[in-house]
């Protein structure tokens, strides 16, 4: 299996593992000990994901995925030592696609990493390469990105991944756990975690969050895409 992992860890001995771990898998590895060093290099590069470890020196991890996300969409894995709920909502709230508790065998990680790069390339293979309307926004789907009146939003590999299901589906209501099973890969999981995509979803396209018009709850059955919003598409 190849791809490109930018691994952030200040504790060096564990990096170099992880890196040797992952270069017997086929990965090419980068090794950054600080997120100001990573930070150049998330930017200026073009990763597969980013091992993320969230207790850093200088700005954490936090800080770190927030800068990042206002310019790139790369999946980021986060290493943590805390286990509080939390701490996990946090990191995902701010852009975070996955996450993994430490202490955490280098060989577990590899897994980890190899199971998150196969269903990427999995929902790579599925795109049909169509592009879709809805108000002022395009969804490439094979280009993975969206705009609003041509401006490029900055979407991460979850969030994308879930509004592709959804605009794909309209009116079809998705209970968190078919988002997750579809998006995650797995059947069992933090499906909470379904929530807080949807709610960073909502901020990136509603006018008013509170009373979305896009991506509708329907109370019982989940979130669904509401198909009155393609007869507001821009010609």
């Amino acid at each position: 299996m190849h791809g490109r992992i930018l691994i952030v860890e200040d504790t060096k001995e564990l990096a170099e593992l992880y890196m040797l771990y992952l270069q017997n898998e086929g990965f090419e590895c980068r090794l950054a000990f600080d997120a100001e060093s990573a930070l150049p290099l998330a930017h200026e590069e073009d990763w597969d994901l980013i091992v993320l470890d969230i207790n850093l020196p200088g700005i954490d991890g936090f800080q770190f995925l927030e800068r990042l996300r206002k310019t790139k969409s790369t999946p980021v894995m986060i290493l943590t030592a805390r286990e509080a709920d939390e701490d996990v909502i946090l990191g995902l709230g701010v852009g975070a696609d996955d996450f993994v508790t430490k202490p955490c065998p280098p060989k577990v990680l590899t897994a980890r990493v190899r199971a998150h790069i196969r269903r990427t390339i999995a929902l790579q293979t599925r795109q049909n390469g169509s592009v879709v309307k809805f108000g002022p926004f395009e969804l490439d789907i094979e280009g993975m990105y969206l705009t609003k009146n041509g401006e490029p939003i900055s979407l991460s590999a979850r969030e994308f991944n879930i509004l592709k299901e959804l605009v794909s589906n309209p009116g079809k209501p998705f209970t968190p756990e078919d988002l997750y099973a579809k998006v995650w890969g797995l059947q069992y999981g933090d499906v909470s975690a379904v929530g807080v995509y949807i709610q960073r979803l909502r901020k990136k396209l509603e006018d008013d969050p509170t009373n979305p018009f896009y991506i509708q709850t329907q109370y019982g059955m989940g979130y669904r895409f509401n198909p009155e919003a393609f007869a507001e598409a821009k010609p």
